[in-house]
């Protein structure tokens, strides 16, 4: 009898409340960053190197882009036009073309080339480091597979540059 009276007070707004509840409660248990942190306790979540090259892209001062992304540390990246949040910028490694001679004794010399300081192009290798998920069937960053070949985009306060990656490495 005392259970029947103590049903009786409750009204639909209690239970409302009570379900709004239960799902806050499910959305704290099943909230990415929880999942993130359970699957990086686990082992399949892996700080990935990769590398982005960036090709003939028309910069006023290719160099003052380079600093500027140094600079800040970090870029976020687009993987085949989906966002996937924000990586570390390790470093930018120059890929422009050398122009090679082979001398009259056999031996062969090396030189920067020498239009590079007019065409104002953006030759690199953005080296990049985040945490990504590892499987059997490769390197997933941000719900996306991340291989060689796959067109990606960095993004920054001052650019956006359109690059393919050239390699994944698992740390």
């Amino acid at each position: 009898m005392a259970l029947g009276n103590r049903l009786r007070g409750f009204s639909a707004l209690d239970a409302t409340a009570g379900l709004i509840a239960l799902g806050a409660l499910g959305g704290v248990l099943w909230s990415p960053k929880l999942s993130n942190a359970l699957a990086k306790a686990n082992g399949s979540v892996k700080s990935v190197q990769v590398m982005v090259d960036v090709r003939r892209v028309s910069a006023a001062d290719p160099e003052a882009l380079v600093q500027d992304a140094l600079a800040s540390g970090r870029t976020s990246i687009i993987i085949r036009n989906q966002p996937a949040g924000s990586v570390k910028l390790i470093r930018v490694d120059d890929i422009n073309r050398v122009l090679v001679q082979v001398q009259p004794d056999g031996s062969v010399v090396t030189a920067p080339d020498p239009n590079r300081a007019n065409m104002g192009t953006l030759n690199a290798r953005f080296v990049l480091e985040g945490d990504a998920t590892v499987s059997k069937s490769g390197v997933v960053l941000a719900g996306t597979k991340l291989k060689v070949g796959t067109p990606v985009e960095l993004e920054g306060a001052l650019y956006r540059l359109n690059g393919t990656v050239s390699g994944v490495k698992v740390q």
